[in-house]
């Protein structure tokens, strides 16, 4: 009699689910003490079939083979970026190089007119040392007040004190205070 409530309840439980159909098969092979056996729905016929081990094995086959493809596709896909990425890398490293190089280059440019510049600038104060310290005085006082500040640092200590007394003294004085800030 319990069995009888029980097969009635799992029956009416089974038949509100929505796909009450196969658990109803299975509490009916329950109920007759047989084990529940599989069934297939083909596409297209009302029919059920026993899956065969022979089919589930050929099934299992085909998703494991669809699955090596897909690996196989990725990886294929994998090792085409890897290349990408390799030129890519490849590319990168030919910019920096020739940036580097092009560094290089201006640096040694930058010095090579530093230089030059210094050249231009000792030969000045070799002009302004020959120079009568009046007339010297005179011409820088012409000048920037950045220019003549710097030759002035420039200048031995004997060449400067002939010529600051001939030099506007706020230019002197400036002078004064930035040699005193730096020491």
């Amino acid at each position: 009699m319990r069995r009888i409530v029980v097969l009635i309840f799992l029956t009416v439980f089974a038949c509100l689910l929505p796909s009450g159909a196969p658990l109803f098969r299975i509490i009916a092979a329950a109920a007759e003490g047989s084990a529940p056996r599989e069934v297939v729905h083909e596409p297209g016929t009302s029919q059920e079939q026993p899956l065969s081990a022979s089919r589930a094995a050929r099934e299992e086959k085909a998703i494991q083979d669809a699955r090596r493809q897909q690996l196989a596709e990725k990886e294929a896909a994998v090792a085409a970026k890897e290349q990408e990425l390799k030129k890519l890398g490849a590319k990168l490293d030919s910019q920096i190089k020739s940036l580097e190089d092009s560094k290089k280059r201006l640096d040694d440019s930058l010095k090579v007119q530093k230089k030059v510049q210094d050249e231009k600038q000792k030969k000045m104060i070799g002009l302004f040392k020959k120079m009568r310290p009046e007339q010297a005085g005179q011409l820088m006082d012409k000048l920037e007040e950045e220019k003549v500040i710097a030759l002035l640092n420039q200048m031995d200590t004997k060449t400067a004190i002939k010529l600051i007394p001939y030099l506007k003294q706020p230019r002197v004085l400036k002078w004064i205070v930035e040699n005193l800030k730096g020491a």
